[in-house]
């Protein structure tokens, strides 16, 4: 049986957006800046909820920011 994750583009889509901080997406996002912290270091999975608000705060579709692999 293989494994399923969550990965995301998080920190390479903040960057990318004038090196915006953990801080300036947790704020945007509605969450703290250690949940975005786990996010990107991929040991959180978020809502489908909030996946939606952080890729709309990047300004792109939910699949830039976050896809699927298997082990």
């Amino acid at each position: 049986m293989s494994k399923s994750l969550i990965g995301n583009h998080v920190r390479k889509l903040r960057f990318n957006r004038n090196e915006m901080t953990q801080q300036q997406l947790a704020d945007l996002v509605g969450v703290t800046r250690q949940t975005i912290v786990t996010i990107e270091k991929g040991n959180y999975s978020p809502s489908l909820e909030l996946a939606l608000r952080i890729a709309r705060a990047f300004g792109v579709p939910l699949e830039e920011v976050f896809y699927f692999e298997e082990e």
